[in-house]
């Protein structure tokens, strides 16, 4: 296995682990095994759990943004925020993705976190206003729905939570914007068992 292959074998290995338990909780030894590498060979590939767990985040919002550019193919306005709103619904079926994002969030206390992390949000801001083409109004729209979808699949919405729970949260908004919609479907491979393979 080349050195290549076998960082993104550790960066895999750790967006798993640090979405369970974050940049603090996560133990090196605990990715490392998960790998199925050493300690020491872990730290020639990342110099320190801090600049891995920054790979990761990085990683994540890519994923995103190359899922904003995908949907949005062949649409453009209103018909591409649309598009785009749904395929981030879909994501947020996948708990690993939401978590990485929220661990990100939650670990902007670190000076190099917050600059990847603000980064890779700019990026998403800046690809959603290309793509769309929408005015600013729009696009301050578009991220606080997304910004609550994060926080209702973080609470189960669509997984395990009281759908008249889901209902207050989303209230009207369920039956008139689709990622929404999306979102209590997304969760439905979780239901029965069957986990949502990375990129």
């Amino acid at each position: 296995m080349s050195s290549d292959e076998r960082r993104e074998q550790v960066l895999q290995a750790a967006v798993t682990e640090f979405a369970d338990r974050g940049l603090e909780g996560t133990s090196t030894d605990a990715i490392a095994r998960r790998a199925g590498i050493s300690q020491p060979y872990l730290f020639r590939l990342y110099p320190t759990k801090k600049a891995l767990f920054v790979a990761v985040v990085e990683r994540t919002f890519a994923r995103c943004a190359e899922t904003f550019e995908s949907a949005a193919q062949g649409h453009a306005g209103l018909e591409a925020k649309h598009a785009m709103g749904t395929a981030y619904a879909e994501l947020l079926g996948d708990r690993t993705f939401l978590q990485v994002q929220m661990q990100a969030y939650a670990a902007c206390s670190d000076p190099e976190v917050r600059v990847a992390t603000r980064a890779g949000f700019s990026r998403l801001w800046d690809e959603a206003a290309v793509l769309t083409g929408l005015p600013e109004a729009a696009i301050h729209e578009f991220f606080a729905m997304g910004m609550l979808l994060n926080v209702a699949a973080a609470m189960g919405v669509g997984l395990d939570c009281p759908d008249d729970f889901g209902r207050r949260l989303l209230g009207d908004m369920a039956a008139h914007d689709a990622s929404a919609q999306m979102l209590t479907e997304a969760a439905a491979p979780h239901r029965h068992g069957r986990a949502v393979g990375l990129r």
